[in-house]
């Protein structure tokens, strides 16, 4: 497979033709960590994914294709076999061998205070074994249909650094080794990130010297830096300036419907002394209502789903009534979005025993998610009218992850994007029972838990046929929503990006931001 590497200058006044100095993008979330297997967050990821390489890779629409894996196939129903691609090498100067990728997966489940692991990617392997340089073989304890796919999100390391290597020496560029097009320059926390060109890479060479990423958590600041020049990119552009910036012969806009999910999350694990669970003057509730599936479908009947895509989102959201939108693969075509019941909310809750309801404090990060805590406030206020008094408690997502990996909500509003682009990514990550031996529920934050539905998402996860495994997807879909509301959907984002005038990029479902995919000309 093929790359073509662009980088583009950090001021105006630098040329976008080929052999400028510079591209400069600016990103609208901090990243939080450098480790590749710390922090499962996309904008992790995506950075992750210039230094990094993994076995196999999806494109621009979440299609498998190789990446450091030529090719692979199934020698019977538990075996893979992957052929290595020869010729690639680490960024300071050793061979890359399949000793690195059995590496690799030993230490992906075992980096310590992950606030959601990598494990959930790499538990079906049982065994992995080198058979020679370049050959890989496989064993999973029972047929895993999914590998390739889930493998898309492991990065590869050198063996030394697998074995050796803290968090914080990927923090500090002492760690940053890969086989990727870009090499690590420089790193400051909470602000910038510097790469530069790999000269030595197995693909078409960077054409392009240097990469730096801003992170401008401001959406205005990130718009006004584009249109002064300053970054030749922005991601996540500001739905309310959209249609400004649409018709501004400066700027080329991209965008495309995602597969990240908006959604609240319930505090269900606990029985009593849930946090910020109140009766409604404010004295703490000991009995947890939010364990209640008819108090979780009352919240969802109570949000106006529309009328946050239109008013709040601007027309850049779909609003959500399962994991994924029904385009990808093992979604439900019984699963359309709630639709908003004010009354029919507050039946529930009196049948559920709250017929004066109660108050709640919904946590949201400020700096993740396209409007997060305009979104928040808004299912405030339908939550309020609706009998449940609701407070927003918003802050920057560094925070807000520490503190929701630690229990420490009992509400809240996130979001997640499905890195395999299928159904069982969000389902064994937000709604499986959270269990560290088997890399699931890694990001179950409300501890929600149903043997049945575990049952589903297993069987899923293990069946062979592409047809049984999307209608089993599916089944387990509806029942984690229909039956169980296991959590809320609110709404699908529409990802945007902006860029000067004379570049282009194509949109990505999965909302990364790839300066190798940047182009010149339309």
């Amino acid at each position: 497979m093929r790359f073509r590497i662009l980088l583009a200058a950090a001021a105006a006044t630098v040329s976008l033709a080929a052999g400028a100095a510079e591209l400069v993008v600016g990103l609208s979330t901090p990243i939080t960590s450098l480790d590749p297997h710390f922090h499962n967050l996309t904008p992790n990821n995506s950075l992750a994914k210039h230094v990094f390489e993994t076995l196999t890779r999806n494109d621009e629409q979440q299609r498998l294709v190789p990446g450091l894996a030529e090719s692979w196939r199934t020698l019977d129903a538990t075996t893979w076999e992957f052929k290595l691609r020869k010729g690639a090498r680490w960024h300071d100067g050793a061979e890359f061998t399949a000793e690195d990728v059995v590496a690799t997966l030993k230490r992906v489940p075992l980096v310590p205070n992950s606030p959601a692991s990598f494990a959930i990617y790499t538990r079906a392997i049982k065994e992995a074994s080198a058979l020679d340089k370049h050959t890989l073989r496989f064993r999973t304890d029972k047929p895993y249909p999914l590998l390739p796919n889930d493998i898309t999100s492991v990065h590869i390391l050198p063996k030394k650094i697998a074995e050796n290597a803290k968090t914080e020496d990927f923090n500090s560029g002492k760690a940053m080794i890969g086989t990727g097009p870009y090499r690590f320059s420089e790193h400051v926390s909470g602000d910038r990130v510097v790469l530069v060109s790999n000269d030595k890479y197995w693909g078409p060479k960077p054409a392009w010297s240097t990469v730096r990423f801003k992170m401008i958590s401001n959406s205005a600041a990130r718009v006004a830096a584009l249109l002064a020049g300053d970054v030749h990119m922005i991601e996540s552009v500001p739905t309310a300036d959209i249609p400004k910036l649409a018709k501004d012969a400066r700027v080329t806009l991209v965008s495309a419907v995602s597969n990240r999910i908006i959604y609240l999350h319930f505090d269900s694990g606990r029985e009593k002394n849930s946090p910020f669970v109140t009766d409604k003057a404010g004295k703490p509730l000991e009995t947890n209502p939010l364990r209640d599936p008819r108090v979780r479908k009352a919240i969802s009947k109570a949000i106006d789903r529309e009328a946050i895509a239109s008013r709040i989102m601007e027309g850049q959201a779909q609003p959500a009534g399962q994991l994924l939108p029904e385009t990808f693969f093992g979604t439900s075509k019984r699963l359309p979005p709630e639709k908003y019941d004010p009354e029919g909310a507050r039946k529930l809750l009196a049948q559920a025993g709250y017929p004066d309801g109660f108050g709640l404090t919904l946590h949201t990060p400020n700096n993740r998610y396209i409007n997060d805590e305009k979104i928040a406030q808004a299912v405030a206020q339908f939550l309020t009218r609706a009998g449940i008094p609701t407070k927003v408690e918003a802050m920057p997502s560094a925070v807000f992850f520490s503190r929701g990996s630690k229990l420490e909500f009992s509400f809240l509003l996130a979001g997640w994007g499905a890195e395999t682009g299928e159904t069982s990514s969000p389902l064994r990550s937000l709604l499986a029972t959270f269990d560290t031996a088997q890399g699931m529920g890694g990001a179950n934050r409300g501890r929600f838990s149903d043997a049945g539905l575990d049952a589903l998402i297993s069987t899923a996860l293990t069946t062979i046929d592409d047809t049984k495994r999307g209608l089993i997807l599916a089944a387990a879909s509806e029942k984690a929503i229909a039956e169980l509301q296991g959590l809320v959907p609110v709404h699908y984002e529409i990802s945007t990006w902006g860029m000067k005038k004379g570049l282009s990029y194509k949109a990505r479902a999965d909302q990364y931001t790839f300066a190798f995919e940047v182009r010149t000309g339309r």
